[in-house]
């Protein structure tokens, strides 16, 4: 259950928000929704893989971890990372349309907060407003945040159109092994062919170029790499180091 109320300086003037990390938070998860707006900042650090929502519809996941709640981007509470996925930072916060009233073609994004979230607090983490009323930098930081999701959800959509319909979307079986002895399946993975991506005519090609689609996809193709870190990780953690 959540008690989303719309944020305003009056009424949430003393709240803060405790920004370090733990499982404590929610972080202690495996993978987490993702979207293209933030596919630059994620392939530094993250694989990138697709799966199918409940409805059949494709989504993208940064894949943290290789068991149920394990997050091997947590260190303590620090997460270690250079970016977090805007879906699991923006912690408390949510953008809803307010109302345009009689008359009004589309409500305005407000920031809605959360108020029973572990983060939020009155006595200890980042406060919200200024002692005038103002936003404060990290108040300022969440818009940011938010914005980047409400925009990923806009091209979500067009995103895997595109790419399903051109027939770059291929399901794969994933293993990812630790050493010779040991090894994960993860099932239900979506992947960009490579190979079909690279055979596409010129003409698709600069359409997904123009689109800015183009470089997101080699964003997926290039996070891939960052598997070889979570191998790492997964074999660091079950040696106890």
């Amino acid at each position: 259950m959540t008690n989303r109320v719309l944020l305003n300086n009056v009424d949430h003037a003393e709240l803060r928000v405790i920004t370090r990390r733990g499982p404590e938070f929610g972080d202690a998860v495996n993978q987490v929704l993702v979207f293209p707006t933030e596919f630059d900042a994620l392939q530094r650090e993250y694989p990138i893989l697709f799966r199918k929502d409940a409805d059949g519809k494709y989504q993208a996941v940064a894949l943290l971890g290789l068991d149920r709640d394990e997050n091997l981007y947590l260190e303590g509470a620090r997460w270690n990372a250079r970016y977090i996925p805007a879906s699991q930072e923006r912690g408390p916060f949510s953008i809803a349309l307010q109302d345009a009233g009689p008359g009004g073609e589309g409500g305005q994004p407000m920031i809605h907060i959360d108020l029973d979230h572990p983060r939020v607090s009155r006595t200890e983490g980042e406060p919200l407003f200024l002692p005038a009323g103002g936003n404060a930098p990290y108040l300022q930081h969440v818009a940011r945040l938010l914005g980047t999701l409400y925009d990923g959800l806009e091209v979500n959509g067009p995103f895997f159109a595109a790419f399903d319909e051109l027939g770059l979307i291929e399901p794969v079986a994933l293993e990812v092994k630790l050493n010779d002895r040991e090894a994960y399946d993860l099932p239900d993975v979506y992947m960009i062919s490579h190979e079909r991506l690279a055979a596409l005519p010129g003409a698709e090609l600069e359409r997904l170029n123009q689109s800015g689609l183009l470089r997101a996809a080699y964003a997926v193709l290039s996070s891939l790499g960052n598997m070889a870190w979570l191998v790492e990780a997964k074999n660091r953690k079950l040696a106890g180091l």
